[in-house]
C-alpha cells in the first residue's frame, strides 16, 4: 500500500513539473489564467460523506405551506383570523350583496370546541317578493390564496359544516376572479340542519382560471351559519394533501433530511403565537390555527405536525423536529416552570416514534400511519443561545430526551466552531446569511472546527442583500462554494441546508428564496439549481483535489465518486466554482484510475452560469439560469477544459464497473483499485 501511495505523489509530481511552463496556455477561448487540479484516488486520502449531509428546511414563512405545499385552495376556512374573539377578522372572505339583502357577522357558536367562531349571514331577501334576491343570489366568497388555481377537467372536494333555523338551498360554486363565469357549480338542498351539519360536494371545473374562487351563495330568506369551509383538490400527492408540482421541486433535490416547521416561526414574537404541535394535529377542522407573528400570517396549521413527518417520509427523507423550549423573541419561561413545555415535547416524540398502542403512538395510529416515522433528530430551540434561560431549559430537555429516547440526536442552537460546547449535544446549528463574497470566503470556515466535538448542522445559509436580488446567478455561485467547503469538511458537518424554501411571490416576507411560485406556476432561482449539483454526495466517497495555483482565489473545487440508482453505473463527479470574471483553462489530472477505466461516451460536463452575474430566473424565463449538460469529447487521466466565468461547473466521468475507483464499505475502509493487485 505505501508504494502506491509513493508512486501516486511521483506521478503528480511529475505532471506538476510538465505544467509550469505552459501556464499561459489557451484551449480555443479567450483566458488568460489557468490552473491545475489535482484529484487523489489513493485509499488514505478518500472518506465516506455522511448519508445525511444535504436536506431542506421547510419554514412557514413566505406562505410556504398555508397558500403553497399544503394544497388547501381557501383561507381562513375557519374564520378564526381575528383570534377566538368575536367580531372576527374574516378576511380575505368578502360579501356579495348590499345590507338591504344580506348582513353578515361572527359567533362563538361553532361546534368545534377548538375553533368556536363561525360566520352567521342573515339573508334578507328571497327568490321573489318585494325584497327579491339579485340574480346569482347573495352570500359570501372567498378568493384563496390570491386566486385559486382551478383546472379543466379537474375534480375539487368541498366540504363545509352548516347550521340553519329553516330549510337551505345553498349554490357551491367556483367561479372566474370576478364572480362572473362559472367553472364548476352545485347545490346544497336541505330541510332540516337545525344541528351543525358536514356537508360535501365533489365539483368538476369545465374549464380553467388560475385565479378562481369560492363562493356560497342563496336566494332564501332565512338565518345560516357557515363554519370550516374546505377545497381541495383531489390529485394532491399520494392524497397526502401536497401540491404536485410544488412537491416535484423539493423531491427532484432528492434532500436527505426534511428540518421542520421553522425557524423563528417555532418561537414566535410571543410564546402564545408559538408552533405548538399538539394543535395542529387530528381533523382539520377540529384545529385552531394561529398567528404567525413573526412572519404576520394567520394559518390554519392545515400543514400540522403529522403532515410534516408525513412530508418528509414521502421523500424518502429523514425528519429533523425543532421545537420551541419555552422561549420566544419576547419572553421566556423560566428553567424552574419548564417541565410542561418538556412534557409536550416527550409527548410529541411518542406521537413520532411510540407503538401503535401507546397514549399518543394511537392517536397517530388513528390519523393512519400505525407504523412509527423514523425521527432521529431534534433541534431543541431555534436561534435561542445566549437568551437569559436557554442553557438551563435546554439541559431540561437534553436529560428528559436522553433517558426516554437515547437514540435520538439532540441539536444545540449555540455555536461550537470556533471552541467546544459546555452542555451535551449531538450537532449544535450555525447560521449564516451575508454577501456573496462573505458566503464564498466561509467555504474554509469549518477547516478549524474541532473534530472531537458535536458535528456542525448547517441549518440555515443563504446569500442575502444586494447581491441576491429576488436569487440571482451571483448568490447560487458563492453558495455552491460554501457548500464545497462543507462536503470538504463532511467529517465534522452532519448536515446541513438553505433557508428559506419556498415563496410565495404575492407575499415575500424574505428574500431571496429558492423556489418561487403562485397559485399555478413555479421555478427555481439559481440558489435552486445549484443544489442539484450537490444531490449525489449523500453517502458518496470524498476524494482529495487540490488547485495549484489558484488564480485571484478565484477557483474552489471537490471530488467525489458516487454510485448512480439509474443506470448503476460509478461515476466520478469533479465540481468547480469559478467566482471570477475571466474565464480559466484548468487542467484535471486524476491518478489511480488504472488503465482504460474511463468511458468517455457517458461522461458529460455540466454547467450553471449566464452572460450576466446578476441574472435571475422568472415566471416569463423560469429557465434562463439552470444547467446545461453537455458531453464531454476527451476523457483520461489528463484532461484540458476551460471553466467559463462565473461558472459552478461538475465533470461526471462514468467508470468501468469492473475498475471502480474506490469501494466503499460500511465500516469506510477504502480501495483503490490500481492498488489490488
Amino acid at each position: 500500500m505505501g508504494s502506491s501511495r509513493a508512486q501516486h505523489s511521483i506521478v503528480i509530481c511529475l505532471l506538476l513539473a510538465s505544467w509550469i511552463p505552459y501556464q499561459g496556455f489557451a484551449f480555443g477561448t479567450d483566458t488568460n489564467q489557468a490552473a491545475f487540479l489535482f484529484v487523489n484516488v489513493s485509499e488514505a486520502s478518500a472518506r465516506k460523506i455522511p448519508d445525511t449531509l444535504f436536506g431542506i428546511f421547510f419554514e412557514e414563512i413566505n406562505h410556504a405551506g398555508a397558500g403553497g405545499l399544503w394544497a388547501e385552495l381557501v383561507s381562513n376556512r375557519g374564520f378564526e383570523a381575528g383570534g377566538p374573539n368575536t367580531p372576527s377578522n374574516i378576511d380575505p372572505w368578502s360579501i356579495l350583496g348590499d345590507e338591504s339583502s344580506l348582513i353578515v357577522s361572527t359567533d362563538r357558536s361553532s361546534c368545534f370546541d377548538r375553533n368556536k367562531v363561525a360566520l352567521k349571514m342573515e339573508v334578507l331577501c328571497d327568490s321573489g317578493g318585494a325584497n327579491k334576491c339579485p340574480v346569482g343570489g347573495v352570500g359570501i366568497y372567498n378568493p384563496g390564496f390570491w386566486g385559486m388555481n382551478i383546472e379543466q377537467a379537474k375534480t375539487y372536494k368541498v366540504v363545509l359544516f352548516v347550521r340553519s333555523l329553516g330549510p337551505i338551498n345553498v349554490s357551491v360554486s367556483l367561479t372566474g376572479s370576478n364572480g362572473l363565469q362559472t367553472l364548476a357549480t352545485a347545490n346544497i338542498v336541505a330541510a332540516d340542519v337545525s344541528n351543525w351539519t358536514k356537508m360535501e360536494v365533489l365539483l368538476e371545473a369545465r374549464s380553467t382560471d388560475h385565479r378562481s374562487r369560492l363562493q356560497l351563495t342563496t336566494t332564501t330568506k332565512g338565518v345560516i351559519w357557515f363554519d370550516q369551509v374546505s377545497v381541495m383538490p383531489l390529485d394532491t400527492y399520494k392524497g397526502h394533501g401536497f401540491r404536485n408540482d410544488l412537491f416535484g421541486m423539493l423531491q427532484d433535490l432528492r434532500p436527505a433530511f426534511v428540518r421542520f416547521p421553522g425557524g423563528c416561526f417555532v418561537e414566535g414574537e410571543w410564546l402564545r403565537n408559538a408552533f405548538r404541535w399538539k394543535e395542529t394535529i387530528g381533523p382539520w377542522e377540529e384545529r385552531p390555527g394561529h398567528f404567525g407573528d413573526v412572519w404576520d400570517y394567520w394559518t390554519d396549521d392545515g400543514m400540522g405536525h403529522f403532515e410534516f413527518l408525513q412530508l418528509a417520509e414521502d421523500l424518502g427523507a429523514l425528519p429533523v423536529w425543532v421545537f420551541n423550549n419555552g422561549i420566544s423573541h419576547n419572553d421566556e419561561v423560566d428553567t424552574s416552570s419548564v417541565f410542561p413545555f418538556v412534557q409536550e415535547i416527550l409527548d410529541g416524540l411518542e406521537f413520532a416514534k411510540g407503538d401503535a398502542k401507546s397514549k399518543w403512538g394511537s392517536v397517530r395510529a388513528a390519523l393512519g400511519h400505525p407504523e412509527p416515522f423514523d425521527l432521529r433528530y431534534v433541534a431543541i430551540g431555534n436561534e435561542d443561545c445566549g437568551k437569559k434561560n436557554y442553557r438551563g431549559n435546554y439541559l431540561k430537555f437534553y436529560s428528559a430526551i436522553n433517558q426516554s429516547y437515547p437514540d435520538i440526536k439532540m441539536i444545540s442552537n449555540c455555536d461550537g466552531t470556533s471552541k467546544l460546547l459546555d452542555h451535551p449535544a449531538h450537532l449544535f446549528d450555525y447560521h449564516v446569511y451575508d454577501n456573496a463574497n462573505v458566503i464564498f470566503s466561509q467555504s474554509h470556515k469549518f477547516d478549524h472546527t474541532p473534530r472531537d466535538g458535536p458535528k456542525v448542522f448547517v441549518s440555515e445559509y443563504a446569500v442575502t442583500g444586494n447581491d441576491s436580488g429576488t436569487g440571482s446567478l451571483l448568490a447560487a455561485l458563492a453558495e455552491a462554494a460554501f457548500l464545497i467547503g462543507v462536503e470538504k469538511n463532511s467529517d465534522v458537518v452532519e448536515m446541513a441546508s438553505y433557508a428559506p424554501l419556498f415563496v410565495n411571490t404575492n407575499d415575500r416576507r424574505w428574500n431571496p428564496d429558492a423556489i418561487v411560485f403562485d397559485s399555478s406556476q413555479v421555478y427555481g432561482t439559481p440558489s435552486y439549481w445549484m443544489q442539484d449539483f450537490f444531490k449525489e454526495s449523500n453517502g458518496a466517497t470524498l476524494l482529495n483535489s487540490t488547485l495549484q495555483p489558484n488564480p485571484s482565489n478565484s477557483l474552489i473545487a471537490s471530488a467525489i465518486q458516487w454510485k448512480s440508482t439509474v443506470d448503476n453505473k460509478t461515476y466520478l463527479r469533479v465540481k468547480v466554482v469559478n467566482f471570477g470574471s475571466t474565464a480559466v483553462a484548468l487542467k484535471i489530472s486524476v491518478s489511480g484510475l488504472g488503465q482504460n477505466s474511463t468511458e468517455s461516451l457517458v461522461s458529460t460536463k455540466t454547467e450553471l452560469t449566464s452572460s450576466n452575474v446578476m441574472d435571475e430566473n422568472s415566471f416569463v424565463n423560469p429557465k434562463k439560469v439552470v444547467p446545461f449538460k453537455t458531453l464531454l469529447d476527451t476523457v483520461g487521466e489528463v484532461m484540458d477544459v476551460v471553466l467559463s466565468p462565473h461558472s459552478l461547473t461538475s465533470f461526471d466521468l462514468s467508470m468501468r464497473s469492473d475498475n471502480n475507483i474506490l469501494i466503499a464499505g460500511s465500516d469506510s475502509v477504502l480501495r483503490s483499485s490500481s492498488s489490488s493487485s
